[in-house]
């Protein structure tokens, strides 16, 4: 069983910047794709960004030109730096590994990690 762990997350000001870390607990970033989601409170979860196996990086439009995605190495961590801050982006962050994207598309894989929470404040 896969265990993925983020970390990383806090209570910013906006415009500031913050990296979340996603570990694993074994070769999964180089077996699959992976995807960070967050999920807002009253709101779905939604996708924001990910990376193929092979280490593309893909991005939701609405957090392009923000977020960068990057893996240490071929085991990672995976990490997601957020820049410029906004209040909207506050919600709790989470890692899914184990899926595969088609084109621009992430379908989840059965990884998921417990979430990490970012606050940010006006």
């Amino acid at each position: 069983q896969v265990q993925l762990v983020e970390s990383g997350g806090g209570l910013v000001q906006a415009g500031e910047s913050l990296t979340l870390s996603c570990a694993a607990s074994d070769n999964i970033f180089i077996r699959s794709d992976m995807g960070w989601y967050r999920q807002a409170p009253g709101k779905e979860r939604e996708w924001v960004a990910g990376m193929k196996s092979l280490g593309t990086p893909k991005y939701a439009d609405s957090v392009k030109g923000r977020f960068t995605i990057s893996r240490a190495g071929t085991y990672g961590p995976v990490y997601l730096r957020i820049s410029r801050l906004k209040p909207e982006d506050t919600a709790v962050y989470y890692c899914n590994a184990g899926g595969s994207y088609y084109v621009d598309t992430f379908f989840a894989g059965d990884y998921w990690g417990q979430g990490t929470q970012v606050t940010v404040s006006s």
